[in-house]
C-alpha cells in the first residue's frame, strides 16, 4: 500500500472497530496505519454515515468507560477523525453483499475506490477473494503495509 508508482496517494476505508483501534485504544496493531496517514501515503475515504456510526458508537457505556480512562472524550475523537479522514459522497451499492447490512457502506466505498478496506469484521474478511477480483484488498489492521 502507499504511493502507486505514478505518485498518486492510495485511498483507503476504515471500518469502526479499527477507528477506535487507531484513534482511542492506540492499539499497536494500528502503528503502521498511524504513519501512513502522518506521512500522507494513503488518503483515508469515508462518508457521513461512517462518521455517525463512529459517533454513536463512542455513546456506548463501555467506549465511554474507555474514554474517561484515557482522559479523551467524543469530540475529540472526532475531531481526530475530521483532521484525518476525508469526507465523500456515499458510494452506489457494489455488485457483492455483505452478510453484515452494517458492513456494507465499508464495502461499497472501498470497491468504488478501488481501495483498500481495514476490517476485522468476519462478514467482511470472509469476502477477501471476491472483494479481490473488484480490486479491494480486505486486511486487518495487522495485516496493513504501507
Amino acid at each position: 500500500m502507499g504511493s502507486d508508482p505514478n505518485g498518486l496517494v492510495r485511498p483507503i476505508v476504515i471500518d469502526t472497530n479499527i477507528v477506535l483501534d487507531l484513534l482511542l485504544f492506540k492499539d499497536p496493531a494500528t502503528q503502521a496505519l498511524k504513519l501512513a496517514l502522518a506521512s500522507h501515503k494513503i488518503q483515508w475515504l469515508t462518508t457521513q454515515a461512517m462518521r455517525d456510526e463512529l459517533e454513536r458508537v463512542l455513546s456506548y457505556p463501555k467506549i465511554m468507560a474507555r474514554l474517561a480512562v484515557t482522559e479523551l472524550d467524543a469530540p475529540s475523537v472526532l475531531q481526530q477523525f475530521d483532521t484525518r479522514a476525508r469526507l465523500v459522497e456515499v458510494a452506489p451499492k457494489a455488485s457483492v453483499t455483505c452478510r453484515d447490512a452494517d458492513d456494507q457502506k465499508f464495502i461499497d466505498l472501498a470497491v468504488l475506490h478501488k481501495a483498500t478496506l481495514l476490517s476485522k469484521d468476519r462478514a467482511v474478511l470472509c469476502m477477501r477473494k471476491r472483494l479481490l477480483t473488484l480490486s479491494v484488498r480486505a486486511r486487518t489492521a495487522m495485516d496493513f503495509e504501507p
